[in-house]
């Protein structure tokens, strides 16, 4: 299962460069640090890069209740 989302996340990225950013610390669990390390590895892309697609696909594609909270 975790291989089917992982492919149809990265196929639906587009690197994007250039935006204005402001630096936050977050605490993540080490399996899934170690997950996104793959994956941005595998796609020649920055972990960091990873991470802001990552979070912007999933709340761009929250449920419609969740956006209005």
């Amino acid at each position: 299962m975790h291989n089917d989302i992982k492919k149809e996340c990265v196929i639906m990225f587009k690197i994007q460069k250039g935006y204005d950013s402001e630096s936050k610390t977050f605490r993540l669990p080490i399996e899934l640090i170690e997950r996104l390390e793959k994956l941005a590895t595998q796609n020649k892309i920055s972990l960091n890069q990873l991470v802001i697609q990552c979070l912007k696909y999933s709340v761009d594609n929250l449920e419609n209740d969740e956006k209005n909270k």
